[in-house]
């Protein structure tokens, strides 16, 4: 397989998975994809911001949220966000501690 084919066949699967987390599975809660993962919907947004910044394109972590979720990011949580019991959210403290420290 060549390069171009690879990069494409990259770029499908992500723009697959993103399909799937913002419009087949907004009832999935980004903590418990988190929880179980080690990364979430707002991590892969953070990627991809980074991924611009990398390559010279101005980009802050709201314009890359409001890209990935294809809305603005209060609008994703007054839609779909729901509250997370105690557990979750110290299970999260850990997970987020873990994965993504300093980074987020």
């Amino acid at each position: 397989m060549d390069d171009q084919t690879r990069i494409e066949l990259e770029a499908a699967a992500f723009r697959r998975l993103r399909q799937h987390l913002m419009e087949e599975r907004t009832d999935v809660q980004n903590i418990d994809i988190m929880n179980l993962a080690g990364f979430c919907r707002n991590c892969l947004s953070r990627w991809y911001q980074e991924a611009a910044n990398a390559r010279g394109i101005d980009m802050d972590k709201e314009q890359a949220r409001e890209i990935f979720y294809g809305m603005p990011m209060s609008e994703w949580k007054a839609n779909y966000q729901t509250d997370a019991s105690p557990d979750t959210q110290a299970a999260f403290e850990k997970s987020f501690s873990e994965n993504v420290g300093s980074k987020g």
